[in-house]
C-alpha cells in the first residue's frame, strides 16, 4: 500500500515537473525581457540616469516624478493625450456598437467582419502614409471639399487640425477589433431574452436600450478598457505623422512620444522612466475607477 502511494507521488511529481520545465523558456524569457526591464525603469526612475553614461548615475529621490509636474512639454503631452483619448474613445465604442448591430442582422457576416477588421491588422505606419496623402493640402479630401468651394486647411500642419485628423485616422484603423469584440458578446446573447422582452412589449429602440446595451455591460468595459490603454499609449500615428517631434506647435505630442524624446533622443531614461510609470499609474487608476462603476452598476 506504501509503495503503491509513493509511485503515485512520485508520479504526480513527475508529470509536475515535466510541466514546470515546458513553462521554464517561457518564465526565462518573461522575466528577462518583461518583469526585469519593468523593475529595472522603476530603479532607475530615481535616478539621473544615461545609458551613455550608466557609472555615474546619480540618485535623484523623487526628484524625477516632482519635475514632470512642472515640465510643461510633459503636460501638454498629457493634455493632447487625454484630449486624444476622449475623442477616440466614445466615438469608437458607439461606432464598434452600431457595425456590430447590423453586421449581426444581414447575410454575409464573414465578409463585413474581414472588411472591418483588415485595417486593424494593416501596418500603421502605412495607414499614417496613406492618410497623410488624403489630408495634404492638395490631397483628396480638399479635392472633394472644392466640388462645394470650400477651401481645405493643411491639415497636419496645423495645430488646430492635425490632433483630430489623427483622431479619424486612429477611429477608422481600429474601429474593426472592437466591432468584432461587441459581435461575440451579442452572439452570446440568448434568443429566449429578447422573445421574453418582446411578449414585455418591448420593441425597436427599447430592446436595443433595455436588452441589449444592459446585457453588453462587460463586452463594452473591455472595449472601453482596451480602447482607453491604447489611445494613452498612441506612439506610432503622431511620430510618423510629425517626423517625431510633435509638431505643430507640439499640438500632436503624445504622452509616449515625448518619454522616447526624453529617453532615446536627450538621453535622460530615468526621467523617461519616472515619466512612463506616472502614464501607468493614469491608465490604473481610470481603469479601476472604470471597474468601480461596473461593479456598482451590476449590483
Amino acid at each position: 500500500m506504501k509503495r503503491k502511494k509513493q509511485s503515485l507521488l512520485r508520479s504526480k511529481f513527475d508529470q509536475a515537473m515535466t510541466g514546470y520545465l515546458f513553462l521554464l523558456p517561457a518564465l526565462v524569457a518573461l522575466m528577462v525581457f518583461l518583469i526585469g526591464p519593468i523593475f529595472y525603469a522603476f530603479y532607475i526612475s530615481f535616478f539621473k540616469f544615461s545609458f551613455l553614461d550608466p557609472q555615474n548615475a546619480k540618485f535623484v529621490g523623487l526628484a524625477n516624478y516632482i519635475n514632470l509636474f512642472k515640465d510643461q512639454e510633459f503636460l501638454r503631452a498629457l493634455w493632447n493625450t487625454s484630449l486624444y483619448t476622449l475623442g477616440v474613445v466614445p466615438i469608437q465604442t458607439a461606432i464598434a456598437l452600431f457595425l456590430a448591430l447590423i453586421v449581426n442582422n444581414i447575410r454575409g457576416k464573414t465578409f463585413f467582419r474581414v472588411a472591418y477588421y483588415l485595417p486593424t491588422v494593416t501596418s500603421t505606419v502605412a495607414v499614417s502614409v496613406i492618410f497623410m496623402f488624403i489630408f495634404q493640402p492638395d490631397g483628396l479630401l480638399n479635392k472633394f471639399l472644392a466640388n462645394f468651394g470650400i477651401h481645405g486647411p493643411n491639415y497636419f500642419n496645423s495645430p488646430s487640425f492635425a490632433l483630430p485628423a489623427i483622431m479619424l485616422m486612429a477611429i477608422w484603423s481600429s474601429v474593426g477589433q472592437f466591432m468584432i469584440i461587441y459581435l461575440a458578446g451579442l452572439q452570446d446573447i440568448s434568443e429566449e431574452v429578447y422573445e421574453a422582452a418582446e411578449l414585455d412589449g418591448a420593441r425597436g429602440w427599447k430592446l436595443l436600450w433595455y436588452v441589449t446595451i444592459p446585457l453588453l455591460r462587460r463586452t463594452t468595459f473591455l472595449n472601453v478598457v482596451m480602447s482607453m490603454i491604447g489611445t494613452f499609449q498612441v506612439f506610432d500615428q503622431v511620430y510618423v505623422i510629425s517626423g517625431g517631434n510633435g509638431g505643430p506647435l507640439n499640438s500632436t505630442l503624445s504622452v509616449v512620444l515625448d518619454i522616447f524624446n526624453k529617453g532615446f533622443k536627450t538621453m535622460q531614461m530615468g526621467y523617461a522612466s519616472a515619466m512612463a510609470f506616472v502614464l501607468f499609474g493614469i491608465i490604473l487608476i481610470l481603469t479601476l475607477i472604470q471597474n468601480y462603476f461596473l461593479g456598482r452598476e451590476e449590483k
